[in-house]
């Protein structure tokens, strides 16, 4: 079971590719298999892999080949004639039929992974076998948050990693957050901190204006993603652009490159407050142990909320403030943030730290997705 193959159709910019790529990374790193990433559009994925050429249909980074998937009208032209061990189909992106066929000669083992969610029916499910008319099983893996589920990414130095950028009490800490703000040409980074990522949706303009009237300096650092238009209109701009430094009232606005995914954990380690989206970056968040404002992608039927819900009651089940980080979640969610949510976030904030760097301890203790993962394909 030493050959893989990770199926990865890009929909939400860089959330697929970026969890596709960290299991890809994993897997070959510290379990020594042959990785070859199938990419359907790599002009996406080139912002998390920054060494990828467009011209090359296929191509090995870190080690890692990566395949060209070409469209449904164009996948003859792509080599499918060598399937691997284990298949990773990725959130349910329906692998090409060519290679399903081969994979029957091959008596492929066929993972779905799914997206991850703490809802209560996930436990039940994961790992479940469906057996498909060509003879071959589709077993439907689930992250999450419990031990019948299969984990969370997490590389093994990880957690070593986060817990030395966000104790600002040590040296090396200081010196590697340092480090992070210089190379942006930032050196105001004393202030209370806080990292932008989210959705265009979100009540940007608003939480903007509390942030500015509040009683407190604030940085807010906002990568570069779809929300620039948003913060260009709040500040009276056509366009902004990388390293653009904006203020107004109590509020400076430093605006990041696309940061590499070392370069992000770094942010969310040192920053106070981390605002995420999806899932790649919202599963950093958590194991950056610093307190977040998760926003989940905008689903039919408010399933986004369901699962943001879920979520809450789960993470912070015993956590005596719950309700004040659920007010702040809604209201980041329904775009009807005020001052007054804000301010009583803030309020508890040193609570809320010390509740999130020890949920990500007790995470930390359960086997992690990738090493999961592998074991299951090895005994199913």
């Amino acid at each position: 079971m030493k050959r893989w193959d990770i199926f990865c159709k890009i929909v939400d910019n860089f959330g697929d590719i970026g969890v596709c790529w960290r299991l890809a990374r994993q897997l070959q790193f510290e379990h020594g298999l042959q990785i070859r990433l199938w990419i359907d559009d790599l002009e996406a994925a080139q912002k998390i892999i920054p060494s990828l050429k467009m011209a090359e249909n296929s191509q090995t980074c870190d080690g890692i080949t990566i395949l060209k998937w070409p469209s449904f009208n164009h996948e003859s032209e792509a080599d499918f004639s060598q399937a691997a061990d284990v298949v990773i189909e990725t959130f349910a992106c329906e692998l090409p039929q060519a290679y399903m066929a081969v994979m029957v000669e091959h008596k492929s083992k066929w993972v779905n992974l799914e997206y991850l969610s703490a809802e209560h029916w996930v436990d039940d499910f994961h790992a479940k076998p469906s057996p498909q008319a060509n003879g071959l099983t589709r077993y439907f893996y689930f992250p999450g948050f419990t031990e019948k589920t299969g984990g969370l990414i997490r590389e093994s130095s990880l957690v070593i990693q986060n817990q030395l950028v966000r104790n600002t009490n040590q040296v090396q800490s200081k010196q590697l957050q340092n480090k992070l703000w210089q190379s942006f040409n930032i050196s105001n980074f004393n202030a209370f901190k806080i990292s932008l990522f989210c959705y265009p949706h979100a009540p940007i303009g608003d939480f903007l204006d509390v942030l500015a009237n509040s009683n407190q300096l604030t940085n807010c650092y906002v990568p570069v993603s779809s929300i620039l238009p948003n913060i260009a209109h709040y500040f009276g701009k056509k366009n902004i652009a990388i390293g653009d430094n904006m203020q107004h009232k109590n509020l400076q606005l430093h605006v990041l490159p696309f940061l590499s995914q070392p370069d992000y954990d770094t942010l969310l380690g040192a920053c106070d407050i981390n605002f995420v989206r999806g899932e790649d970056s919202w599963v950093r968040a958590i194991w950056a142990g610093k307190p977040f404002i998760w926003q989940p992608y905008w689903q039919d039927e408010d399933t986004h909320i369901k699962k943001l819900n879920a979520f809450i009651d789960l993470y912070y089940a015993d956590f005596a403030a719950k309700q004040v980080v659920c007010e702040a979640h809604s209201a980041w969610l329904t775009g009807q943030i005020t001052s007054a949510v804000w301010q009583n976030y803030v309020l508890n904030l040193t609570a809320i730290k010390n509740y999130t760097q020890q949920r990500a301890l007790q995470l930390a203790k359960q086997a992690d997705l990738a090493t999961q993962l592998v074991a299951f394909c090895s005994k199913t």
